[in-house]
């Protein structure tokens, strides 16, 4: 019989400390004394003794591993339950937000995809903007932790090769998941510091420094103001392109950076991939841009590799609309979208590997046609890669498009255009954030009326599965998990 006590146990101890974290923004709102932090005591009650309440419940039956199914159960719980009490604040807070709108708001923050359902956020309480950032920082290093020691263990989308990194988890996730997090926090914490820091020291009010910080390093582009990142810049966009760029490599490679080896993060060919692909991508635009349209070198050269590194890297930010660019960039952007940061990192998508992963085995395949008696094997790395890892990846890649279509479909059945569809369903597959249009472009959100309610539910979702790479979610709807 499954036993659901050790899931419970877990999730009780999160949904508590996430209680916990809302007297962060409740100590803000007293210091701006503006009378809103009554609204995070009564959430942060709410949130802890519930939390305090399934932690004990379940206390009797906690293991020293989780099964394979009580994992993938747990994976996704957490990213089901904490939106729905990180909801709490803006459910009764200045926005008395309707239930589907704070949970969209909190989903999105939590699985840092950055597309927000408020507008007017610079008239916000501190106390909401701050918890929607610290919301994106939670979810940011919770994501990474995710995809390093989760995602591997089952075999999620190809994300088994990871595996060979040293983190032999299998049988024993939750001690060795909390000694894997202890390292990332203190390397995530520093990044954050030095990226707010660095805001700080170029102009921005310190608040402005804080909540940019906070989103920039997990990637989640939430901003307390309604132009976004476009109230700034200058250097500015340049040091966003920076840490956003730093936030979607792979975090081991952080770790083995401070114990002394800068070997592996200078040799490793995702994160060069990752970088010459966004070099190719800003050279290609920056060149359009000053040959068609007519823009100044400088300007076409800071604008493209912000929006192209927060667009690729699943921030979201913006700083301009890019859809008046030219024909060209509207289709780019799209696909830009698709192609993802680095494994094991804070940003989404599809991720780098995944392709290098593919192309290797077309061209694996591609060499047998001409060479039938020769031996070929895909390699990564310079390391041959099993078939169940090419498997595992052409099956994300087929479970990918189909759920970004059914999604498109869901979406267009609720009255949505054929752009807003197609790009609302692939921003929140990717955890993108923006889409494209004049609804929910970099120059829109998702609070505008003929988005519905139903909508937003197909929308959340997809944010849910997108995190999660979509096979540990969907795998809970088959018959064989409950039978195994």
């Amino acid at each position: 019989m499954f036993d659901l006590r050790p899931v419970g146990y877990v999730l009780g101890l999160l949904v508590m400390t996430l209680g916990v974290t809302m007297l962060i923004p409740l100590a803000a709102d007293v210091m701006a004394d503006n009378g809103h932090w009554g609204s995070f005591a009564e959430a942060a009650a709410i949130t802890g003794v519930t939390g305090l309440f399934l932690t004990l419940a379940c206390a009797n039956g906690v293991t020293q591993g989780l099964s394979i199914q009580q994992t993938f159960f747990l994976t996704t719980g957490v990213w089901l339950v904490l939106p729905i009490f990180g909801a709490l604040p803006f459910v009764l807070g200045e926005t008395d937000a309707r239930f589907v709108d704070a949970v969209f708001e909190a989903m999105s923050g939590l699985t840092t995809t950055g597309a927000t359902v408020l507008s007017e956020l610079d008239r916000l309480p501190v106390g909401l903007n701050l918890w929607r950032g610290l919301m994106q920082w939670f979810g940011g290093i919770g994501i990474i932790v995710v995809a390093m020691v989760f995602l591997p263990e089952l075999r999620v989308g190809g994300m088994q090769i990871f595996r060979s990194e040293g983190f032999d988890t299998f049988g024993k996730i939750l001690p060795r998941a909390g000694e894997i997090a202890s390292r990332i926090s203190v390397i995530y914490l520093v990044l954050t510091v030095a990226c707010g820091l660095t805001y700080l020291s170029l102009g921005m009010e310190p608040f402005d420094a804080l909540m940019h910080a906070l989103t920039t390093l997990s990637t989640g582009g939430f901003s307390n103001h309604d132009a976004s990142f476009g109230t700034f810049a200058g250097p500015l966009e340049y040091a966003g392109a920076a840490f956003m760029l730093l936030a979607s490599l792979p975090f081991v490679r952080y770790i083995q950076l401070v114990a002394g080896s800068a070997r592996p993060i200078l040799l490793d060919s995702q994160i060069r991939a990752y970088l010459l692909t966004v070099l190719a991508l800003t050279l290609a635009f920056t060149l359009y841009r000053v040959a068609v349209n007519g823009t100044g070198f400088e300007l076409s050269l800071r604008q493209t590799i912000f929006n192209v590194t927060s667009i690729i890297s699943g921030t979201g930010y913006a700083s301009t609309d890019y859809q008046t660019w030219g024909t060209v960039a509207v289709p780019a952007f799209f696909f830009i979208g698709l192609i993802g940061g680095c494994a094991g990192s804070t940003s989404c998508s599809i991720k780098v590997f995944r392709y290098q992963l593919l192309f290797a085995a077309i061209s694996t395949q591609v060499r047998r046609l001409y060479a039938p008696h020769g031996i070929f094997e895909p390699r990564y790395d310079g390391r041959k890669v099993a078939e169940e890892v090419i498997s595992s990846v052409m099956a994300f890649f087929v479970l990918f498009f189909v759920t970004l279509g059914i999604t498109a479909v869901l979406l267009g059945l609720t009255g949505l255009d054929v752009v807003t569809a197609v790009s609302g369903a692939a921003a929140a597959l990717g955890n993108i954030g923006p889409g494209l249009g004049d609804l929910i472009g970099p120059a829109g959100n998702y609070a505008h009326p003929e988005i519905s309610d139903a909508a937003k539910w197909i929308l959340s979702a997809a944010m849910l599965i997108g995190r999660l790479e979509l096979m540990a979610v969907l795998v809970l709807f088959t018959a064989t998990f409950w039978r195994t």
